[in-house]
């Protein structure tokens, strides 16, 4: 026994492991039926170490110091941000590529989003309410309880929402619920954003609300498609579905992002993430509460990313930026003497390299403001002072025909207005030059049925609706109960919306 004692504490001594150490008093013990001698040498096992690493007091407050700030940037954002839920009509399933035609149906999705302006203003994805008939928001609840009781608590504060506007084309949707006020996040300055910089991603992934997660700026800006002008922040921030219109926030509690999508081949979070940058918006924003919809303003020019094959068959002078493949007839680049082939070098003295900055440019211009470009043509620098414009708006003029009372259509809560030559030759994409194009959504309709302004409704029941007066009485005909389907355009494709009539 003596023996054996001496050996432990040798090694002990030597190897100071807790493991080993635990290793032979279990032997000991087990051998000599010694409990004593597993306890002693298990004590000292674990007090040696102890001795030899103690605590760092300043590590431990430097971590509770990490902790303590995070609690309070979490506090501080939470109650800005909400839960989103949809009751839409999307497709149930996709034909071939060729195919002209898709059946949608009821569809239910959850996102997030965050309040921009305390009046009850609330942003977020344009893909969370596409094809919605109904938007609820959940509001964050105040409460003093443990994050553990918060987290359980099985209470919810939930609001009717309407739709202000959405621009699909940068995926930013605004909200507006009423009668309440809510705390606002600031927007950051997309400008001071860095590589590695330390982010928040808030929302509700698969649908568990009120969740944060932490990463870091991977990218300030990247682009998915070389030629499109927008741009993306990247982060390794958690982002799942569910995430999408929640809220990318600094340290400062500040929002430098929308979460938007991630790239994943599991369909969940794979350090991918990407959020739509503060600037763009800060200007959605502004444009779709007051007009519903981006206002775009322009100089006449279609711009490409140029490519080192490009440049090599077009024989440029350089082998990157952005350069003009389009000036419009009658527009002011065209009336500047801008032309096909130029290379745009800067926009108001700041280098144009990507189409995403002079894209941004040009959005966040006023109508008659001029912009200073400086052109390269050949071996030749040339600067033009061009005036900008406002393309006219399809759907604004469309809208101003509609008259509240004449053209509402009360069964499916629409403003319609009647296509003829005129209507035709202001939206040419319209298949055929007959139909009732929905100018507005109008409340109290007496179904829901997933129409969108925009839309042509072609057929009831496969009998054409050439007039609102002819639409109209085909739904009051309609005994309650009765299938329906009403053949549209959205956008370049046709497609059936089905819907049971309710009672007249």
């Amino acid at each position: 026994m003596v023996g054996y004692g001496w050996q432990c504490r040798k090694t002990l001594r030597e190897l100071r492991f807790v493991g080993i150490a635990c290793g032979i008093a279990y032997q000991v013990a087990r051998q000599f039926a010694c409990v004593t001698a597993c306890v002693v040498a298990c004590a000292l096992a674990y007090a040696t170490p102890a001795r030899a690493q103690s605590p760092d007091d300043s590590s431990s407050d430097t971590l509770h110091k990490l902790n303590e700030s995070v609690d309070s940037l979490i506090k501080k954002v939470s109650p800005s941000v909400v839960q989103i839920l949809v009751t839409g009509y999307g497709p149930l399933e996709e034909g071939e590529r060729s195919s002209t035609s898709v059946i949608i149906g009821r569809q239910r999705a959850i996102g997030s989003g965050f309040v921009i302006d305390p009046s009850g203003y609330i942003v977020t994805n344009a893909h969370v309410v596409n094809g919605a008939q109904r938007v609820r928001v959940v509001l964050p609840l105040m409460t003093n309880e443990s994050s553990a009781s918060a987290a359980l608590s099985t209470r919810s504060n939930i609001v009717n929402a309407r739709i202000v506007g959405v621009a699909r084309d940068i995926d930013i949707a605004l909200l507006k619920v009423d009668g309440v006020k809510l705390a606002a996040l600031p927007l950051a300055s997309f400008r001071k954003l860095r590589q590695g910089e330390v982010v928040f991603a808030f929302g509700s992934p698969e649908g568990l609300r009120n969740t944060v997660t932490m990463g870091v700026i991977s990218a300030v800006a990247r682009q998915t498609d070389l030629d499109s002008p927008m741009v993306y922040v990247q982060t390794d921030a958690p982002i799942n579905p569910g995430n999408s219109g929640g809220p990318l926030v600094n340290v400062d509690g500040e929002v430098v992002g929308v979460n938007t999508f991630i790239l994943s081949e599991s369909g969940g979070n794979e350090g991918l993430g990407f959020a739509i940058p503060s600037s763009v918006v800060n200007v959605a924003y502004h444009q779709l509460r007051k007009f519903g919809h981006l206002h775009r303003t322009e100089i006449g020019i279609g711009i490409q990313t140029i490519t080192p094959t490009l440049a090599t068959a077009l024989k440029l002078p350089r082998a990157y930026g952005v350069i003009i493949s389009d000036v419009k007839p009658n527009t002011p680049a065209m009336a500047a003497g801008i032309q096909i082939g130029d290379i745009l070098v800067s926009v108001d003295g700041r280098s144009a390299e990507n189409l995403p900055f002079v894209g941004l440019q040009f959005l966040s211009r006023d109508t008659g403001e001029k912009v200073h470009l400086e052109i390269l043509r050949g071996g030749q620098q040339l600067a033009f002072d061009v005036k900008v414009m406002e393309p006219p708006h399809d759907m604004d003029q469309i809208a101003a025909l509609a008259d509240p009372e004449k053209s509402l259509v009360p069964a499916l809560g629409i403003l319609g207005v009647e296509i003829t030559d005129k209507i035709a030759a202001m939206a040419p994409e319209i298949r055929d030059p007959f139909g009732i194009l929905v100018a507005a959504r109008a409340a109290g309709a007496t179904v829901e049925v997933p129409l969108a302004t925009g839309d042509v409704i072609r057929t009831l029941n496969g009998e054409p609706m050439t007039t609102l007066d002819r639409l109209r009485n085909a739904l009051k005909a309609l005994p309650a109960g009765a299938s329906v389907a009403l053949q549209i355009q959205r956008d370049d494709r046709l497609m059936y919306v089905a819907f049971t009539a309710d009672s007249q």
